[in-house]
């Protein structure tokens, strides 16, 4: 990979502790939306928790599921509100392809949704690559298209998954 890209992997070995990458995202998303001026709520901050639970993409009809598991009844229209509140934020990335949501490792820097989603293990990996962005930047406005948002996805083996 070039010197400015890189991959947010995540190691599913014994050591890749979870609960702080979850504590992370939601203490990170609680400074950006105090800095913002926004309101990251008690629900939003739920459907934030739910969507970072796993390196897979989320879809809301699991969110809202756990949601009910929690005890509380919530309407599917909420989780949706919820969704889109974290997505304009920057928090959350949607995976098209399976219209799910992934928490967002560097919400607070503008960048382009490039995904390695495993065909085998459904987990979905953030690259950052300004290479790729522009490039589709460059060849879309060389047609005479303006880019409004760009998400790549890009499905294979992951190494976890090659090397069992």
């Amino acid at each position: 990979m070039s010197s400015h890209a890189h991959a947010h992997h995540h190691d599913h070995a014994v050591r890749h502790d979870h609960g702080s990458c979850v504590k992370e995202a939601l203490a990170r998303a609680d400074a950006l939306c105090i800095e913002r001026g926004v309101r990251l709520t008690a629900q939003r901050a739920r459907v934030l928790e739910l969507v970072w639970s796993s390196h897979k993409p989320r879809g809301a009809y699991a969110i809202l599921e756990d949601l009910s598991a929690d005890g509380k009844r919530v309407a599917p229209l909420t989780v949706y509100r919820a969704l889109d509140f974290l997505l304009e934020q920057g928090l959350i990335h949607r995976i098209e392809s399976q219209n799910a949501f992934v928490g967002c490792p560097d919400p607070g820097t503008a960048h382009t949704g490039q995904f390695l989603v495993c065909s085998c293990c459904g987990n979905a990996t953030e690259l950052t690559d300004r290479g790729i962005a522009a490039a589709i930047a460059e060849s879309a406005a060389a047609q005479g298209f303006t880019v409004q948002r760009q998400t790549v996805e890009v499905t294979g083996i992951c190494p976890d998954c090659r090397d069992h």
